[in-house]
């Protein structure tokens, strides 16, 4: 039975969320790969699907307080309030919907200024049209599974003008649309791996899904012992395969009620303490443990997976999150060339600074002269560390044409 394919968004506008003042990405892939030096935006692109994502399960306030509100969100120098447009499909060929949030702050509290849904139906003439539109808290939403243009607008209160409408109204069974964006967005997992926490020891009880953190890497493995141990043998097959003399790991409930992580190396019989194996092996099978969950996410972000991992293992990630983007969508930061060697062009993004500090992206597949390399043999790591990408390199003035700062660097 074919897996059905999750929903993918495929465009993304962002207006003053600090360094990204006007940063639009289209034509957005399966797995999206943003690529460059430190502080060229990459994290703060990730940062604009957590807030989001944040947004919809614990409330604006919390998701805005904990960024420092608007004085720390909003660009420099720059007035209005913070916008995120995304668009994407629920499945292959379905409709295209936008959805747009504006939050501004008033006294010294966050407001959804505007925040609507919109389509146009499939084989439809005519323009997109908003099925749901609220402002401040008030507004109106079209009810049923497919909205026209001409069906009645009902008008709908929120609690407060700091609500976001998609929570209230997707909460309800006559608002089918909002239901599966909010169910969309509530689902995105964005990763902050660690193998620090993942040497914890947690309370025993399997759990399904990997914590942001990886703190719960225990429990998952235990879950898939009990509930999918051929899924947990192919992740620990591959594992093997990525790190050798791994065979397997163990999760063992303790008298105390907590769990135990053990690592079992070839050719000893005797397996170790996870707190004693090495960072990379516990980041490589938290990676893939998340990778091959049997329920996966709909949207997976990976911060930088080149941290503490050899570099020859890079390629061999890359293609595994290829293989994942099949059941989920995968938003990846990195400015390693070894990860990069491994992907596509139209897979990647470069980000840069421009002379006034501000974020801006450009599409590698658009990057002239790229093709034609790419299709001799070369990688993209290969042409990012030789400069042919043009920006991403933190020793180039980005603002400057590449054929002027190539021979500037001659």
């Amino acid at each position: 039975m074919t897996a059905q394919v999750p929903p993918r968004v495929t465009w993304l506008k962002v207006s003053n969320f600090r360094a990204l003042r006007d940063v639009t990405l289209s034509e957005l892939t399966p797995l999206t790969v943003l690529l460059g030096p430190n502080g060229s935006g990459k994290s703060t692109v990730f940062d604009v699907f957590a807030f989001l994502s944040e947004c919809f399960t614990g409330g604006v306030r919390k998701a805005w307080d904990r960024r420092g509100r608007l004085r720390e969100l909003r660009s420099r120098d720059s007035e209005g309030p913070i916008v995120i447009e995304l668009k994407y499909r629920e499945r292959p060929k379905s409709p295209l919907i936008a959805y747009h949030l504006e939050i501004d702050e008033q006294a010294g509290r966050p407001v959804v200024a505007h925040e609507w849904l919109r389509w146009t139906r499939s084989g439809r003439a005519g323009r997109p049209f908003n099925f749901m539109e609220y402002k401040l808290g008030d507004g109106v939403v079209i009810t049923g599974e497919a909205p026209e243009r001409d069906d009645e607008r009902v008008p709908r209160s929120l609690a407060g003008p700091d609500v976001l409408a998609v929570s209230t109204l997707g909460m309800l069974a006559e608002n089918p649309r909002v239901i599966a964006l909010r169910e969309f967005v509530t689902s995105w997992h964005l990763s902050y791996l660690s193998a620090d926490a993942a040497r914890g020891n947690p309370e025993a009880g399997g759990e399904e899904q990997l914590s942001p953190t990886g703190d719960n890497l225990a429990n998952v493995i235990q879950h898939l012992r009990e509930q999918h141990p051929e899924r947990l043998e192919r992740i620990f097959e591959i594992l093997r395969r990525r790190v050798p003399r791994v065979e397997k790991v163990q999760a063992e409930s303790l008298a105390d009620g907590r769990l135990l992580l053990r690592v079992k190396d070839a050719p000893f019989s005797t397996p170790v303490l996870s707190r004693f194996a090495s960072d990379g092996t516990l980041k490589m099978l938290a990676y893939l443990t998340l990778l091959h969950d049997p329920a996966p996410p709909k949207l997976i972000g990976v911060e930088e997976p080149e941290n503490f991992l050899h570099p020859r293992l890079l390629p061999e990630l890359a293609e595994e999150c290829r293989a994942a983007s099949g059941r989920t969508q995968l938003l990846i930061t990195t400015h390693s060339p070894f990860f990069l060697g491994a992907l596509r062009p139209r897979e990647v993004r470069a980000l840069w600074r421009d002379e006034a500090g501000y974020t801006q992206a450009r599409l590698v597949s658009r990057t002239r002269g790229v093709k034609e390399f790419v299709e001799e043999g070369a990688t993209l790591g290969d042409l990012w560390m030789e400069g042919h990408l043009g920006v991403g390199d933190p020793l180039v003035n980005e603002g400057a044409p590449l054929e002027a700062e190539r021979a500037r660097r001659r």
